[in-house]
Formats: structure tokens, C-alpha cells, sequence
């Protein structure tokens, strides 16, 4: 089949080109930028556009069908062409129900963990030789590409966004896969330049359990009281099965889970990962693993990339990287810190990159989260402002939404790479946490 894909750079769609050419598809493809690794994995591939830009002329009669990905607008002239010659135009998520709905869908949302809990999933599975379609939105250790599929499998695992389907759909991503089974993780007020209320946020969720199939599970975290009174007021035919936080110690920081099968001592920490283990643990469970299989596999689970990623470590000093960039993210990862080191001096920076996170207004959601921190900082560029579009942010503005007097703004990178070199000596625990760069400070460099 000849597929043309628009917007074939992001982080999704080039792991599906990847997985379309393995299946030996006749790909092209299109984007304005396309950034690393993408880059290189779609030049290695021989998929990477001869140039960036949208052009018309890509689209003919004779493409089978294109994909859109979220990054086009309504006016990308190559999806107004598609649309223009009536070719079949698919949404990034429309397209994976099609290669599976012949198959069980199990699809992770939740407003966090769902990264997590879907690489815990694939870890176990993969651990123990069982074969299923995926998408996950994070590199996995043992997995080349994060998008398989196959004409064989019995179950796809789907990472489901509750963000836009595509440039033509507003609904969220999640609706499309229409779950045989769900898991909901969490709801944490997010994207605010799409959803400026919290009621309509909420309601992209409530959406998700008028597509789960007919007579279909929905597995969802009860420690969480929005998805808790969510999940248990659905009148929709479903199956409910409510799960909690474990039983789990920490001893000489590690955290170790108590079960049925004995202590076990895991290789990633916070309550909320053992939150979302539990999540992993019932949904393998539907799956066909038994719990003593998950625990098996589990223990050697690494953490996917960028989730409290270790980056620099030496006799005095550990530096973690954290895709932590929510509020609701940002409190989890600053706490497993405190609760996994103690009483270790403990830096932790932000920087605000995303829509949400630059909004004076949402900011203030902010408030207390890096609180357990000894010492806090904020980053942020005042020209991503300029170039999303934002009023400009104040220093003091910033630091009272935060609402704590530890939090020290900075605007400057080369300043903050000077405080950050200053403080290192003063800190035993360092975590950087972004959904962006910093732009593009080199680490190993400032804590050399």
C-alpha cells in the first residue's frame, strides 16, 4: 500500500513510518523541522523527507491513503490536496484502530503514568517472551521501535492521549481505539491552551467510557478521588475493577514491594510508580500473566526514558532527568525523590516549556509542588513566550504562583547553568525536569 504521512517527524508518528516500512508499506512522508532521533532514525530507514516543507505536489491520485499527525493545521496545503482528490485521510489514532481492530485493545490513559505503566506492561510481556502489537510514546530498553504491528497478535498495548486527534478531529486521541479493556491512571488538570477549565478536561475522560467496547473492563486507580467518582458514576455496561497503591517499604533508598511472593526490591522508586505497578500488575493479569510471572519481570523494570532517568552519578552526587513537566507530575517526582533519599540536600529544577506551564493563570497549580526540595529553581526563556504567543512572565509573578520562597526564577540559560554549577557542591540529589532541553545545556559539561 502506498501511505503518505504529514507531520511523519513527531515522536509517534515516526516510530508508525518505522513500523509501516517494516511491514513493507511504500512510504512517504512530510514535516516543516524534523529534530533527533527522529531524524536519524527515519535517514537510517532511507524515509527521511529530501526536504522539509509542505508541498502539494507530494499528494496524487495514487496514494492509497495519508496520515495526518497532530503537528499539520487545518490548512496544511498537502491535507487540503488529499482532502481536495477525496483520498483516504486517516488521523495518527484512526490508523491504529484500523490495524487492530481485529484484535483486544488494551489502552492506558490517565493524565499521568501511562508512559510508565504501559513500558511496565511491555517490559512483562516482553520478559516473558509474549508477543503483542504497541504503541508507547517513550524508548523502552530491548524495543527498536515503540509501534508494532502485525497481522497475528492477539492484544495491541496503546498508550491513549486524552489530547486532539488530528488538525480535524477535537476529540481526544483515546476515543478512537475503542478499548476492549481501559485503564485510567489519574486526572490532573493539562493542556490548558485546549482546555481552559478543569470541567472541560475532566469531560475528555468521561468521554472515553462511551467508546470502550460493549461489555468491556475499565481498570482505574481509586486512590485517585476525580477517576474514583468518574469511574463509579459511568452507567455504562462495564466491568470495574478499582485498584489501590501496595505495600512497599524503602530501605537504604531503595524501594522494595511487598507481595504474596515475598519482598521485592525494584529498580524504580516513588509512590506513584508503585501506583502505577499496580495498574501494570491487573492489566497483565487480563493479559494471561500471573502475578508471579509479573514479579518476575518486574524487578528488572529500568523505568522508561526520561522517567527519572539516571544521568550523571559519582561518590557524592546523582542526577536524575524527569519528562516530569505537570503540576500533578512535578509533585510525584519531587516527592519520590524526598521519600526515596531522605535527608539527602536535594536540588530540584523545572523549566516551563509547554503551553500549560508558560499560562500565568494555570501556573498557579504550581503552587507547593517542589516544596520537599531543599533548594528549588524555575526556569523558563522568555522567546519560547514570544514564540507560542504568551504574555510575557515576570520573575515575581512566577515565584508567587509557585508559592514558596525556596523556589528561586531564572530567564537566562548560561545564568542558570552558573547557579546550577554553584549549587552542586551543596546538593547530593539533582533532578532536571522538562518536557523540553534547557535549551540544549550541555550536562555533562556542568557537572563535570
Amino acid at each position: 500500500m502506498k501511505i503518505h504521512l504529514i507531520a511523519i517527524g513527531g515522536s509517534a508518528m515516526h516510530n508508525l513510518a518505522l513500523a509501516l516500512h517494516q511491514q513493507g508499506h511504500d512510504l512517504s512522508g512530510s514535516d516543516d523541522e524534523i529534530f533527533e532521533p527522529s531524524r536519524s532514525r527515519l535517514a537510517d530507514t532511507g524515509i527521511l523527507p529530501e526536504s522539509m516543507g509542505w508541498d502539494a505536489n507530494r499528494i496524487h491520485s495514487d496514494i492509497d491513503m495519508v496520515v495526518v499527525g497532530m503537528h499539520a493545521r487545518k490548512d496544511n496545503p498537502e491535507l487540503l490536496k488529499a482532502l481536495d482528490l477525496g483520498l483516504k485521510v486517516l488521523s495518527y489514532p484512526e490508523y491504529l484502530y484500523e490495524s487492530s481492530k481485529d484484535k483486544t485493545r488494551v489502552v492506558i490513559t490517565g493524565s499521568h503514568g501511562k508512559t510508565t505503566i504501559t513500558s511496565m506492561i511491555l517490559h512483562v510481556l516482553n520478559f516473558h517472551g509474549r508477543d503483542c502489537d504497541y504503541m508507547v510514546g517513550a524508548q523502552l530498553e530491548g524495543f527498536h521501535t515503540m509501534v508494532r504491528l502485525t497481522d497475528h497478535n492477539e492484544f495491541m498495548v496503546i498508550e491513549g492521549d486524552e489530547y486532539l486527534s488530528s488538525p480535524l478531529d477535537p476529540r481526544p486521541k483515546f476515543v478512537h481505539y475503542r478499548p476492549n479493556i481501559a485503564l485510567l491512571s489519574g486526572i490532573a488538570w493539562d493542556h490548558y491552551n485546549v482546555f481552559p477549565k478543569f470541567e472541560e478536561y475532566r469531560h475528555q475522560f468521561e468521554l472515553l467510557f462511551e467508546y470502550i467496547e460493549p461489555g468491556g473492563q475499565i481498570i482505574y486507580n481509586a486512590d485517585d478521588s476525580e477517576v474514583k467518582n468518574l469511574v463509579e458514576s459511568a452507567t455504562q455496561e462495564l466491568k470495574k475493577f478499582p485498584y489501590q497503591t501496595p505495600a512497599y517499604r524503602v530501605e537504604d533508598q531503595q524501594f522494595i514491594l511487598e507481595t504474596i511472593e515475598g519482598d521485592l526490591p525494584l529498580q524504580v522508586f516513588g509512590a506513584h510508580n508503585m501506583n502505577n505497578l499496580e495498574g501494570a500488575r491487573w492489566v497483565c493479569s487480563q493479559m494471561g500473566i500471573t502475578d508471579e510471572e509479573f514479579y518476575e519481570a518486574i524487578v528488572e523494570f529500568e523505568g522508561a526514558s526520561k522517567r527519572m532517568e539516571p544521568l550523571i552519578e559519582t561518590d557524592n552526587l546523582k542526577v536524575f532527568r524527569d519528562f516530569a513537566h505537570a503540576p500533578s507530575k512535578v509533585k510525584a517526582s519531587v516527592q519520590a525523590c524526598r521519600e526515596t533519599f531522605g535527608d539527602s540536600r536535594f536540588l530540584a529544577v523545572l523549566e516551563l516549556h509547554t503551553f500549560s506551564s508558560l499560562n500565568l493563570e494555570f501556573m498557579q497549580q504550581y503552587a507547593n509542588s517542589m516544596d520537599p526540595a531543599d533548594t528549588a529553581i524555575v526556569y523558563f526563556n522568555p522567546e519560547v513566550l514570544a514564540h507560542k504567543k504568551l504574555p510575557a512572565l515576570s520573575i515575581e509573578a512566577v515565584q508567587k504562583a509557585f508559592a514558596s520562597e525556596k523556589v528561586k526564577v531564572i530567564m537566562n540559560s548560561a545564568e542558570l547553568e552558573t547557579l546550577i554549577q554553584e549549587q552542586k557542591e551543596k546538593h547530593e540529589i539533582i533532578v532536571l525536569m522538562s518536557s523540553g532541553n534547557f535549551d540544549g545545556i550541555d550536562w555533562t559539561k556542568v557537572f563535570d
